[in-house]
């Protein structure tokens, strides 16, 4: 299988990506959809107030905010922040009005608990 390569995702070419229903109030572009025990890329759109409840990471979860501010316990993380969970870590996802990531996942995530 040949690398996969996604121009201009950086610069807002993620707006021409087709979303799909992911979760309440979040959408989905999947560059690489992994399964149970493989790792999965993707674009994820969070409308305002969306978030996922409290969850625990069982592999390393890398975010990299492409629009707006993503938050969590921890603080808020803005456009060009990047984010690393590590395996073992805890927390819930929100944001206030909106945003766009770039998220890949080694392994799904346990939910834990409500949304805020």
């Amino acid at each position: 299988m040949p690398n996969l390569a996604f121009a201009g995702l950086l610069d807002g070419g993620w707006h021409e990506l087709a979303l799909e229903h992911f979760r309440d109030g979040i959408t989905v572009h999947w560059l690489l959809k992994g399964g149970p025990v493989e790792p999965s890329v993707a674009i994820l759109k969070y409308r305002p107030g969306a978030g996922v409840p409290r969850h625990r990471h069982v592999g390393l979860e890398t975010i990299v905010v492409l629009e707006g501010t993503q938050s969590d316990e921890n603080g808020d993380y803005p456009a060009g922040s990047v984010i690393l969970n590590p395996v073992g870590t805890e927390h819930s996802v929100w944001t206030k009005d909106g945003c766009v990531v770039l998220i890949q996942w080694d392994l799904p995530v346990i939910i834990l608990g409500e949304a805020k």
